[in-house]
């Protein structure tokens, strides 16, 4: 079966309970995936760097201070919400696999996930230090929301199908997400969020619903809007994606913290999976570091607007969509270490450039006079982000299950989450660190690069088949 691929493949051996099953644990990707591309990178994230620059230049600080300083702000937000990540994380993985249940955990977690979205309505431009922090910390619950949620569907992917088909539904179900965030991106800039230049949407409307332009109310409408998606497209989920077969244990926390330090201390004799732990954390959250900060960088450093942000958005989405499910036929065919390696070195080349760049030259080549250059590169960068991006998510996936067992799954993706929220709150404090004290916004997104190279180093010693014998 291991030659499957595609939707249809992916499922073509399993009845037609399972093939529901499968589709609704697809959903989960759909649903979740608009709180990454609208709130993280693409309109929330570049909005709050307006509101927060604005703020600082009214403080008095200089322009290319008060860039560095909203980007330094969303950094520390970004760090704090992390770490908290990287601290529970574990230790819920090992209490679900104890009890062997996994979904309620995820409707605990969807809570966090819809209030903290809704909230993010509440903030407007021109408002004080107070606004700022608000923001972050409903950003940050919602945050929370999300990661611990795709922990427990991430370890729901051993019941779903044989091993062999794991890499296929894992691309597939990326590419379905990366669709859903896409298609929930474009209704956003079309109907919803405005310019800021303008005043108009995408389409060359005033926003539906919202004629208070002042306000951004129609920009503000992201977080209502993230929260009512996900609503709606977790109902598949929650009435097709039902706990594996076996009953639910009883809650014993000094087990679960026993199974848990068992399971560190097994790393010593590890060897494939402490490396792959280790690239991980650099890797994975080096690409969150993209992710955070991309459309902040469009707009402090190529003063982009939310809209041509947005369509960036786009073309990242499309380009994610088609290349996770083609690195899902590689994963099947290769295994996911040839397509996380590829992953990485174009990341590498794009961060290279991105850093190197802004309006009047890239690495000391300077551009014509009002050229449209560096605005063509970006697109391009947003592009290879997105099309590297999304096969080195879904094969990560893949590449942990080959490193651990059904019943121990849930525990293995917290250690995982554990692994990359080490780097996830260290890639943004170091981007926050390097913005503050370079003053420059496009300086401070360099740290990525150094993660991205140990990544790609530690996965020498990662086994193709992981701990498959």
């Amino acid at each position: 079966m291991s030659g499957n691929s595609g939707y249809g493949g992916a499922i073509r051996d399993v009845s037609g309970r399972d093939s529901r099953r499968i589709w609704g644990w697809y959903f989960f990707d759909w649903a979740s995936q608009p709180y990454n591309t609208l709130l993280l990178t693409f309109v929330f994230g570049p909005y709050f760097a307006e509101v927060a620059r604005g703020y600082y230049l009214g403080q008095g600080l200089e322009e290319e201070a008060a860039k560095a300083a909203a980007q330094a702000y969303w950094g520390f937000g970004l760090t704090i919400s992390s770490l908290a990540v990287a601290v529970f994380a574990p230790f819920l993985g090992a209490v679900a696999d104890g009890t062997g249940r996994r979904l309620v955990w995820v409707w605990i977690f969807s809570a966090f996930y819809v209030v903290g979205a809704w909230g993010l309505w509440c903030v407007m431009p021109g408002g004080e230090a107070g606004m700022l922090r608000q923001a972050v910390i409903l950003f940050g619950i919602g945050f929370i929301g999300m990661e611990f949620a795709t922990i427990f569907t991430n370890a729901l992917m051993p019941t779903l199908s044989d091993r062999d088909d794991l890499g296929a539904i894992s691309g597939n179900g990326f590419a379905f997400g990366y669709l859903g965030g896409l298609i929930a991106l474009f209704i956003m800039l079309a109907l919803f969020a405005d310019s800021g230049d303008t005043g108009k949407t995408l389409i060359g409307i005033d926003p539906l619903f919202f004629t208070d332009v002042e306000s951004r109310a129609g920009t503000r409408f992201v977080g209502p809007f993230v929260a009512l998606w996900y609503l709606v497209f977790m109902i598949p989920f929650f009435l097709w994606v039902k706990e594996p077969k076996g009953g639910a244990g009883a809650l014993n926390i000094r087990a679960a913290m026993a199974s848990l330090w068992e399971l560190i201390a097994s790393l010593r004799f590890r060897r494939s999976l402490a490396a792959y732990l280790g690239s991980a954390l650099a890797y994975r959250d080096a690409l969150n570091g993209l992710y955070a900060f991309g459309g902040v960088y469009a707009s402090n450093v190529l003063d982009w607007s939310i809209t041509r942000i947005g369509i960036f958005g786009i073309i990242g989405g499309i380009t994610a969509m088609l290349a996770s499910w083609w690195g899902g036929r590689m994963d099947a065919r290769l295994g996911p270490k040839p397509v996380i390696a590829g992953a990485i070195a174009v990341l590498i080349v794009v961060c290279l450039l991105i850093v190197g760049m802004d309006r009047e030259q890239v690495w000391g080549i300077a551009f014509a006079p009002a050229s449209s250059t560096p605005d063509i590169l970006f697109f391009i960068c947003g592009a290879l982000i997105g099309a590297a991006g999304g096969p080195l998510q879904a094969a990560s996936r893949t590449m942990l299950l080959r490193h651990t067992t059904p019943d121990r799954a849930t525990e293995a993706f917290g250690l995982f989450a554990l692994s990359g929220k080490v780097a996830s709150f260290i890639t943004p404090f170091l981007i926050a660190v390097v913005s503050h004290f370079s003053q420059n916004a496009r300086i401070g997104i360099s740290p990525v690069i150094l993660l991205f190279l140990v990544g790609l180093i530690l996965l020498i010693w990662v086994k193709p088949r992981g701990e498959e014998a």
